[in-house]
């Protein structure tokens, strides 16, 4: 079980090292008067550090190297 959560681990902070966001488009009513309705396309964006790629990455070899001793 501890090497296979330590691949992973090791997996997602790979793939969050490369990858350090992505966008999304909402669309978001500006006007909502009876039959007359306007709407907006709002681009939304999420983002992290590329430090947490590099601490999953270190947790997940750790969690590798320590289920290799038992």
């Amino acid at each position: 079980m501890g090497k296979t959560l330590g691949i992973i681990l090791i997996v997602l902070g790979i793939v969050l090292l490369i990858w350090t966001g992505f966008t999304y488009t909402q669309k978001e009513k500006v006007i909502d008067a009876g039959p007359i309705q306007v709407s907006a396309d709002k681009e939304k964006s999420v983002n992290w550090p590329p430090y947490v790629g590099g601490i999953v990455l270190i947790a997940g070899v750790v969690v590798f190297v320590s289920s290799k001793r038992k």
